[in-house]
């Protein structure tokens, strides 16, 4: 057997996201671990696609880091003391110069829902030995990885059998409506009062300019999940604002086609509580201090989760939203424990 793994960086065209509507590159680099033993094997394994949070894209994933371990190490180390099985991990990369996607399709950003349901899956289901089956098959990620994660097993039962959803983006009323005053003061500092001079500043905002514009995060931040929750073809900006500029009244309307896609809205459908309730793992956590109140979130889903009688793991550790990796040691040995139930 191979005693080492080996990252594979799978190159994907994508015709969904192609002529995207900000310009983004339709080209994505994909990195994918390959277990130990896996090039001197005929065996199929089961896969994992982890999804990156927020301003983050799978390569990321694989970055050296004095003070954690990039996600090959982490695997292997796993592995090597059998606290996990070996498993495929496939790293997308769903980054938009706005910082993000939250892994759904808007006319604003491009498919990248389809991105990864139409075009990574089955790519990857080609390329490599997988276990190409829902029960084969897991999705997990951290804080809009998190959210894309969740959702996506919501609406893609077909294709996924295992979630596990780190300090998703859930109960918006306390994740987003705090950052709404956060975005009108860097507006004003940034002298942007209308759509219009929004959509100034954001075609001429770089990702990697230097030096960036003041509180330019605020902005930005704000924008991509505007334009992932509400987007609009007639704005100048491609997308709605839940409030208003300079008073900051909400505008109850665009809000409403937020919370549409808050999880705890969506687990009152039945169609996804259904898929949720067939999974062969849910796994929840957050820190108990984390900075965007997503804790609160989480203990409202599992509550809802456990009134519709639908199994599932729900944790809080000590801690806040940054610096949790070491979360998967966790997740991804509770996925290798219901890999191991199903055979």
């Amino acid at each position: 057997m191979s005693p080492t793994s080996q990252i594979v960086i799978e190159t994907i065209a994508s015709d969904v996201l192609r002529d995207n509507p900000l310009g983004d590159p339709f080209e994505r680099q994909v990195p994918v671990y390959l277990p130990p033993g896996y090039a001197d094997s005929e065996a199929r394994y089961p896969t994992v696609y982890l999804l990156t949070g927020f301003t983050g894209r799978g390569a990321f994933m694989l970055n050296d880091s004095a003070f954690d371990e990039p996600i090959q190490e982490r695997l292997d180390r796993l592995i090597a003391a059998d606290q996990i099985q070996p498993m495929i991990i496939v790293l997308p990369d769903g980054f938009t110069r706005y910082g993000g996607s939250q892994y759904l399709n808007s006319t604003a950003t491009g498919r990248y829902e389809d991105h990864l349901i139409t075009e990574v899956v089955p790519h990857i289901d080609r390329r490599f030995r997988t276990q190409a089956e829902p029960g084969g098959r897991a999705i997990g990620g951290k804080s809009s990885g998190g959210y894309g994660a969740l959702v996506q097993a919501m609406r893609h039962p077909d294709l996924f059998g295992l979630v596990a959803c780190h300090s998703g983006d859930m109960y918006f009323e306390y994740a987003y409506r705090p950052e709404f005053p956060k975005f009108l003061d860097a507006a004003a500092r940034n002298l942007i009062d209308s759509y219009e001079s929004l959509r100034n500043f954001l075609k001429t905002f770089s990702p990697k300019m230097y030096p960036k514009p003041a509180s330019f995060f605020d902005v930005i931040h704000i924008s991509a999940m505007a334009a992932c929750y509400s987007p609009n073809p007639a704005s100048p900006c491609g997308f709605d604002l839940p409030f208003t500029f300079h008073t900051g009244e909400l505008r109850p309307d665009v809000w409403q086609r937020w919370l549409a896609w808050d999880p705890i809205t969506l687990i009152n459908d039945n169609h996804y509580a259904e898929a949720l309730r067939h999974l062969k793992l849910l796994y929840l956590d957050c820190g108990n201090r984390d900075e965007y109140a997503l804790h609160y979130g989480a203990r409202i889903l599992s509550r809802r989760l456990t009134e519709l009688n639908i199994h599932h793991h729900h944790q809080e550790f000590d801690g806040g939203h940054r610096s949790t990796n070491f979360r998967y040691d966790v997740s991804l040995q509770a996925i290798s424990q219901a890999l191991a139930q199903r055979a």
